[in-house]
This record gives C-alpha cells, structure tokens and sequence, in this order.
C-alpha cells in the first residue's frame, strides 16, 4: 500500500507540473502582448515624449499659452511648462544653470551672447513696436516727438531689456529724448503701468497692446522710424529631453505654430 500511494504522489506531481507550464507561457505571453501593445501607444504619435520647460520672452505670454496647448495636443505624452520674463533675465537664468529645454527671446543680441549654451537658433516671428496710451488717449500723443514732452508721463523698458533696446534705438535715430518716469524690467510691466494710469504713454510691442485694448489704445510708429524685433528660439545644450526639445522648436516654425503667432499679430520670422 505503501508503494502504490507513493507511485499515485509521484503522478500527480507530474500531472501537476504538465498543466502549470501551459500557464506559465501563457502568462509570459499576455505580458509580452502587454509591453507590446505598451509600446506601439508610445510610438503611436511618432514622436517622442518629456516634460518640457521653456524660458520665453514676456512679449508671448498669451499666444505661447495658446500655442503649448496646441502642441500637447497634437503630441499627447507630452507637457510644455513656460517661464516667461525678460530677454535678459532668462539669459542669467541659462547661466546660472536653470533646468530647462528650449529658450525663446525678444532679440538675437541676446541669444547670441549664449552661444555656447544653446544649439542653433531659429528665428520664429517678428514684432514691431507701438506707443501704448490710456483708452481714448486722453494725453492726444499722436508720435514719438511727443514723448518728448515733459507735462507726459512716458514709461521705457530698461535699456538692457530688447524692448528697451530697441526703444533707444529709434528715439536716438528721430533725435528724440524721452526722460521716462520709470524704467521697467520687461514689456508687460511697461504696459502694466499705462494700463493702471501710472504712465501716460509706454513703448511696447504691437502684440503686447493688443492683449489690452480694452484698457490701452496703440498709436502706429511709421515704419520708417519703426525697429523690427527678431525671436530666435533655440534648445539648450543642458536640456535632459534634447530630442523633444528640439521636436518642439522645430514645431514652432511649423504652419500649425505660424497660424497661432501670426494670428496674435506676430510678422512671419
């Protein structure tokens, strides 16, 4: 009896083991199917996927917003976070070694002081400057020979700032000299003050007065006295998402992005 209970052990044992190996492969199948189907959604889209940052110029705040939300959509994995600030100020920030992926400014003088920090850049839009007055233009400025004025409260970016630059610029070559009553760190906070009453008239880009024409109205500058401000966007070379950074820059000069930039009043690059 003995024997025969041992014989009856051993048969269900391999009994046993048969049945479990057909298990066991259809398991290790199902999970191969799993990491296959895994990866056919990652390259679905065809293109790859990261958390990005993108230190920007002030000046594209709004369209970028509008323009970030369309590229995630378009290239669902992957979210596009923004910093905006002044040209200068993303600079340092690139110096100091700020994670990030892509840069966008307000000039080239900037970009290129960079060089060694960046890949190549690529101009994506073009801007051009207005003068910012209250609503109604209450202070009747008509050009720039009226800043001049000194009853005007006149507000500039500073001069390290693109649009401060370029503001100097055109007021040196009309031989006109404005005594601003502040110096702003970017061009929204030069808007910001003509938009509270603080300032009588600014210089700012045409796109920035058009976000607020309901609180600022722009006088045209002919564009004879007028400057061009060029936008180079550019990855960094510290970026840890390098292939989708650069998917996104070159997203940028795409129809899709040029409809977005253009449609905020932005000039073709």
């Amino acid at each position: 009896m003995s024997l025969l209970l041992t014989r009856r052990r051993a048969a269900a044992a391999v009994l046993t083991a048969a049945l479990l190996v057909p298990l066991a492969a259809c398991g290790n199948d199902d999970k191969k199917a799993a990491d296959s189907g895994s990866e056919a959604t990652s390259s679905a889209s065809g293109a790859p996927k990261a958390d990005l940052t993108v230190l920007a110029a002030s000046s594209l705040t709004d369209v970028f917003k509008e323009a970030g939300a369309a590229y995630e959509k378009a290239n669902p994995g992957t979210k596009v976070t923004f910093s905006f600030a002044g040209s200068q100020e993303l600079a340092a920030q690139v110096k100091q070694g700020a994670p990030a992926d892509a840069l966008v400014t307000a000039d080239t003088k900037t970009m290129d002081g960079l060089s060694g920090d960046t890949g190549e850049p690529t101009v994506i839009a073009k801007n051009r400057l207005v003068i910012a007055v209250g609503e109604g233009n209450p202070e009747k400025v008509g050009s720039l020979k009226d800043l001049a004025d000194p009853k005007l409260k006149a507000v500039l970016a500073a001069p390290e700032v693109p649009v401060g630059r370029y503001s100097q610029q055109i007021l040196d070559a009309q031989k006109i000299e404005v005594k601003p009553v502040s110096q702003e760190p970017n061009v929204r906070a030069v808007l910001s003050k003509v938009e509270l009453g603080e300032a009588d008239a600014g210089l700012v880009y045409k796109t920035d007065a058009a976000t607020a024409t309901d609180k600022v109205d722009a006088i045209e500058i002919p564009d004879a006295e007028n400057a061009i401000a060029s936008y180079p966007a550019a990855t960094l070379k510290a970026s840890k998402h390098s292939e989708v950074a650069a998917a996104f820059v070159a997203w940028l000069s795409t129809p899709e992005a040029q409809k977005i930039l253009q449609g905020a009043g932005f000039q073709q690059p």
